[in-house]
């Protein structure tokens, strides 16, 4: 009869997980399931559900611990001590291999699990000499996946209250390596955006998801996890900021959120998700650690911030947004890491329909959104002409009349332009005052000062006819102490300057020689 090897053990543990943190998703996985059970049974109300991670830098120890139903006795070697043999049932239960309690063998010296089932009064408890382990990995023997079992593994019972109900890991000697999972701020981040946890109270957006979900009638798991006593909380909000210096400045926000139904050729639900809405200034710097679109399925995130930018028409495409996809349908089965789904017929048509949304209406609404931006900044660019022309002809600093019609022949210019924005603008405005982009409009409406900008800009040609009945006055008017060929002389200098020196010092410069010609 064929055997096992050793080697597929260490592939299920050391050789598993790129990220050593993900032994708290896997194990808070496996608590939320428990504690699904525990409110169907009744031995929890909703409210009365938690997972509580403790970490001691010092004794580099962790504990993770649930008060969901725990393991009863009789079936607690073969629910804790089989490998890859669950009787989770895919699509419901958000862990369904039998594996992921394995993770933790890779990261200590002694892996321990123990748990009590409400009514009885025994602690059951799995030690694992996780060392011995990794040590028989390296020898050159051939063990057995059951060699190995059996050489790492033992059982043993204490007394327990009848009333506790529990299961708890623990990892006793964290790999010195592996020091970031003693790491309490990097954890937090971590989980913050992977573990079914509820939206922080201050993400005000967070009542329009669930509304959206109590109208679809679907729910968001969501999960009590706490951190040395701290609840976790996916960490959204609806400020988008910058590094500005040594310091973050606000630079954006998300004013509403927008919302999408996938559906298959039958009708039924397969993912729905929902996008932040912005001006969409720019691709969303890396500071802000909730940018991209995320997928979850049972609430537990998939992969990273970046699973879905290869549906993008462009991969910078999925840094202008902040949402989540969460998946319905139960064909939609994570892979064994975690970081994406299995390849089915279910995967190719949720791929196919983000697409074609992505390409559709998300590409289309931040390259909207900057052909809006720059509309409004058209209309800007007109009045600062106007203004800067109104400047130069009241202090008398045209250098001469070339000068003058060079700026003119800018207003101009700038006024076609302006004409031309305003009409798109005000066909845009011809739109659904519910879509998407209409929402974006409102929000670049309101960083612009839009009602202001509109009425300078229709004042514009009020601006222009009182330019042209002014009097010609140039740098060179006031110079009376000079003759006439030495005016031209000045002018001729001025004009050099101008055309040669940048803006700015070119009219330092101007404004210099005004002072001393006077």
């Amino acid at each position: 009869m064929a055997t096992v090897g050793k080697n597929i053990l260490e592939n299920l543990t050391t050789g598993m997980y790129s990220d050593s943190k993900v032994i708290y998703r896997e194990y808070i996985q496996n608590a939320c399931d428990q504690i699904d059970l525990a409110i169907s049974l009744g031995i929890l109300d909703d409210d009365e559900e938690s997972v509580d991670i403790f970490m001691d830098t010092k004794k580099r120890y962790i504990s993770i611990k649930d008060n969901a139903t725990g393991v009863k006795s009789t079936e607690f070697i073969g629910s804790v001590g089989d490998i890859a043999n669950s009787d989770k049932v895919i699509g419901e239960n958000k862990g369904f291999r039998g594996i992921g309690r394995l993770c933790g063998l890779a990261y200590c010296k002694t892996l321990k699990f123990s748990t009590s089932y409400l009514g009885e009064n025994i602690k059951s408890i799995m030690t694992c000499d996780a060392q011995k382990m990794r040590a028989m990995f390296v020898e050159n023997k051939k063990y057995t996946l059951d060699d190995i079992w059996d050489a790492i593994v033992t059982y043993s019972i204490e007394s327990e209250l009848s009333e506790e109900h529990y299961f708890e890991v623990e990892l006793f000697d964290i790999n010195k390596e592996n020091a970031d999972l003693l790491n309490e701020t990097k954890v937090r981040d971590y989980l913050s955006f992977v573990v079914p946890a509820p939206y922080k109270n201050t993400f005000i957006l967070r009542k329009q998801i669930y509304d959206y979900v109590n109208e679809l009638n679907t729910k968001i798991d969501e999960y009590c996890i706490r951190v040395n006593g701290s609840q976790i909380f996916k960490e959204y909000t609806t400020k988008l900021k910058e590094q500005s210096g040594s310091n973050l400045k606000n630079y954006d926000e998300i004013s509403k959120l927008t919302f999408k139904n996938f559906y298959d050729s039958e009708g039924n639900l397969i993912a729905w998700m929902w996008v932040g809405l912005s001006r969409f200034e720019k691709s969303i710097p890396k500071v802000n650690t909730m940018r991209g679109i995320r997928v979850r399925s049972s609430n537990i995130q998939l992969g990273n911030d970046n699973v879905l930018q290869h549906l993008f028409k462009e991969n910078r495409g999925n840094y202008y947004f902040v949402g989540e996809v969460f998946a319905v349908s139960k064909e939609l089965i994570p892979n064994s890491q975690r970081d994406y789904f299995n390849e089915n017929e279910t995967r190719v048509l949720f791929e196919d329909l983000l697409r074609e949304y992505f390409y559709d209406t998300l590409h289309k609404l931040y390259t909207d959104a900057n052909k809006v931006k720059n509309d409004f900044k058209r209309q800007k660019e007109l009045i600062d002409k106007i203004e800067e022309f109104q400047k130069k002809e009241n202090s008398g600093g045209f250098i001469d009349e070339d000068e003058r019609q060079k700026l003119k022949f800018d207003i101009d210019k700038a006024k076609k332009n302006a004409e031309d924005a305003r009409k798109r603008l005000d066909k845009l405005d011809l739109t659904d005052s519910n879509s998407p982009l209409s929402e974006v409009r409102k929000s670049i409406s309101e960083k612009y000062g839009t009602d202001a900008l509109m009425q300078h800009t229709e004042n514009s040609d009020i601006a222009i006819e009182e330019i042209e009945s002014k009097k010609k006055t140039f740098v060179t008017s006031g110079m009376s102490k000079l003759s006439r060929s030495e005016r031209k002389l000045v002018t001729k200098i001025l004009s050099i300057i101008t055309d040669l020196a940048p803006k700015e010092l070119a009219e330092q410069i101007v404004e210099k020689i005004k002072e001393e010609m006077r």
